[in-house]
């Protein structure tokens, strides 16, 4: 089914870059079935040079290729700009955006003689195939539709579809921004390596590595992440010293903190 089924991309960035790559490393996709375009920022050339996809010049030139998913991979802000260009999109075509803050709402108005629409909430982590994904229809799906779909999806990891687009702004919170919290974890980890006395070498590298120690632990053990930490945790040692600081500064609020303003910002952003 998938070798026959044509996709057109709307941008040609990273999170495109990596879909494209994936599904054709995958065999169930032919690159003669995938076409992209993109602002006249050079990415869609060089997408097309380095994968052997088709690119067109134009949106016109896009839709003429008759894809049975339109991937919306461009910039939110480029869908105002670009959206009354569709007017020709095939009925048989499915809309599938992997643009944050658009919801379903929009995205209808934007595409009313779409097939079906799915909104989506990727990763970056998706760029390496080591992303989560959350994606909800706007309308009921066949199961072969349901199928593409997802195929696309877990090209970026894996994929799970939600009930409620509710969800989309909450797993936003978590797995969308996500990366950034860890990223800043240790940031800042290697700054206090630092600030102790390590080398700004041994600081980079003792604190990167300890974080991906400690994911692939935490991906391969059937233990909770709290009874991993307790493991570590030995009484009155120095990794209870460093908790007790933490909960003196009350870490979790923190983050609930974060997390809260997060999915704020997204539903400020989704009904925007």
């Amino acid at each position: 089914m998938h070798k026959n089924s044509r996709l057109a991309f709307v941008g040609a960035g990273k999170m495109v870059s990596a879909i494209v790559r994936s599904l054709l490393s995958s065999d169930f996709y032919i690159a003669q079935n995938l076409i992209c375009c993109s602002a006249n920022d050079g990415t869609s050339e060089k997408l097309s040079q380095q994968t052997g996809i088709r690119r067109a010049e134009s949106i016109n030139e896009l839709l003429s290729f008759e894809a049975d998913i339109l991937i919306l991979g461009c910039k939110p802000q480029q869908l105002g700009e670009i959206a009354n260009q569709f007017s020709n999109l095939q009925s048989k075509c499915i809309v599938l955006s992997i643009m944050a803050g658009i919801n379903l709402e929009r995205l209808s108005k934007s595409f009313p003689q779409a097939k079906n629409i799915v909104r989506s909430m990727p990763n970056t982590p998706g760029q390496i195939g080591e992303g989560i994904t959350g994606f909800v229809f706007h309308s009921c799906p066949s199961e072969q539709d349901r199928r593409l779909i997802t195929s696309v999806l877990d090209s970026l990891g894996e994929s799970f579809e939600l009930e409620n687009e509710n969800d989309i702004d909450r797993i936003t919170a978590i797995s969308g921004s996500g990366p950034a919290y860890l990223f800043e974890f240790t940031s800042a980890l290697q700054a206090a390596a630092k600030e102790i006395g390590l080398t700004n070498e041994l600081a980079e590298k003792f604190a990167i590595q300890t974080i991906l120690g400690s994911s692939k632990l935490l991906e391969s053990s059937k233990l909770s992440p709290v009874e991993l930490r307790n493991q570590v945790t030995s009484p009155n040692g120095t990794t209870q010293a460093a908790l007790e600081s933490f909960e003196t500064s009350d870490l979790r609020k923190v983050i609930l903190d974060g997390v809260k303003a997060a999915n704020a910002r997204s539903i400020e952003l989704s009904n925007a």
